[in-house]
């Protein structure tokens, strides 16, 4: 069984080993008491070298991920995990998302994935990046595959409402025996016999040990334009990051990335001695759009950033729906998702994952723009 884990304040209630392979994996199900943790159940895989915690209440969301003993993803003022009881979606201010907001992975969408959104009269119409984190999986299934060293967890995440949309999120989070890499494999289908629009982004946030001064982002860049003016003021530092400072205000940048012969493309986030990083691999022809969130934040606030692939740039959803940027599902159709999230526990590996976005940099130099886009960003057009 996998070893305990030091919660902030919870205690695990249940703790039941669901699976175990022969090559030292396992999954075990916990559930969690105590402060906002609301009774909630955790999945924790473990494949010998790497152990992460899925969370089915919170949209199958990747809570952590423990690297031979290291933890990753960052800390949050929030104490989570946090059950949805306690996250007030449709809070006036259209930021209640925040209050649950602590995990390495959570989606975004799937109705909307930007920006709050208000009506005319200042009603609330799209909470801050959708409510699809929020919703609670079905249909969950954990097991090992021994033929392939494959341990897998699987679920249906919902999001309707009668009379509307009726969006069906089907994910699987698995992993090989002895890797260093999550796979997450995502299918959204429109379960209604409307067309309906959507949006989805992958919010993946990491902070210290990763995170430091002098730690650096690598992407293949074609284009990048700040989302804000305070964005604007660092743009020629866009890829370096400061140590942790009190007050920081966010910088927030959006890209389109270079992809080889199949679309596929890599962005790598690296320590500042190099010797450690995260590396994202997507398609671009299922998530065109990539934003860069910068939140360098004294520690106690949320020192952390966001590699963040998605359908579209988490502008307003009416904002993204005039720029054709908003995905729409035909009855019954799906649209399927891919992403690879590769650790880095020495500089050989880092080295290689820069010789990669290299290559694939060489077909065309970047275009960094100091100034907001129209088009890109709202605020551009303000």
């Amino acid at each position: 069984m996998a070893s305990a884990v030091k919660l902030q304040d919870a205690s695990t209630t249940l703790c039941e080993l669901l699976a175990q392979g022969s090559a030292g994996s396992s999954i075990t199900k916990r559930r969690l008491q105590g402060g906002l943790h609301g009774n909630m159940e955790v999945i924790e895989v473990d494949n010998g070298r790497m152990r992460f915690w899925v969370l089915p209440e919170r949209g199958m969301g990747i809570w952590k991920v423990w690297l031979e003993g290291v933890e990753l993803g960052w800390q949050s003022p929030v104490r989570g995990p946090v059950h949805p009881y306690y996250v007030p979606l449709h809070d006036p201010s259209g930021l209640g998302w925040l209050d649950g907001f602590d995990e390495l992975l959570c989606r975004c969408g799937l109705e909307s994935n930007g920006a709050a959104e208000f009506d005319a009269l200042g009603r609330l119409r799209y909470p801050l990046h959708g409510k699809i984190a929020n919703q609670p999986a079905y249909d969950v299934q954990a097991g090992i595959d021994e033929q392939l060293a494959l341990t897998s967890v699987r679920g249906n995440v919902d999001e309707a409402r009668f009379k509307f949309r009726k969006l069906q999120l089907a994910t699987t989070v698995s992993c090989v025996a002895g890797s260093s890499e999550l796979l997450i494999s995502d299918t959204v289908t429109n379960r209604s016999a409307v067309a309906s629009d959507f949006q989805l982004l992958y919010h993946i946030n990491f902070g210290s040990p990763l995170l430091e001064a002098g730690a650096q982002v690598v992407a293949p860049v074609a284009m990048l334009s700040p989302r804000t003016a305070v964005a604007e003021q660092g743009v020629a530092s866009w890829s370096r990051y400061a140590a942790p400072v009190a007050g920081y205000e966010e910088q927030v940048y959006f890209m389109q990335l270079l992809g080889d012969a199949n679309s596929q493309t890599e962005v790598l986030l690296k320590n500042k001695a190099g010797d450690k990083g995260v590396s994202l691999h997507f398609d671009l022809h299922q998530l065109p759009c990539f934003t860069l969130w910068k939140n360098t934040a004294a520690e106690c606030d949320g020192y952390v950033t966001g590699l963040e692939p998605g359908t579209n740039y988490p502008n307003p959803h009416s904002y993204e729906q005039k720029q054709g940027r908003v995905m729409t599902l035909q009855p019954g159709e799906s649209r399927r998702f891919d992403i690879r999230i590769a650790f880095h526990r020495d500089a050989a590996s880092v080295q290689q994952a820069e010789q990669r976005i290299a290559i694939l940099q060489a077909a065309q130099a970047a275009i960094i723009h100091p100034t907001m886009q129209w088009g890109w960003s709202i605020e551009a057009d303000r």
